[in-house]
């Protein structure tokens, strides 16, 4: 499996959750430079919701 974990040249959201007992972890890395990690079913959940408001498709190149 290709490494999905987003960089500079490959902006994105990541997240993971390997069962449902684990945490979720997340990294996001957008083309405008901003970037983030969050560990934590919480955490995650608020870096996903920042990321659709503020980075994604919310904004353009």
């Amino acid at each position: 499996m290709a490494d999905l974990t987003p960089t500079p040249d490959r902006p994105g959201l990541h997240v993971s959750k390997p069962s449902p007992s684990a945490p979720a972890t997340a990294k996001a890395v957008c083309h405008c430079g901003a970037s983030a990690s969050a560990a934590g079913d919480t955490q995650v959940a608020a870096l996903v919701t920042g990321w659709n408001a503020q980075h994604g498709t919310a904004h353009g190149k």
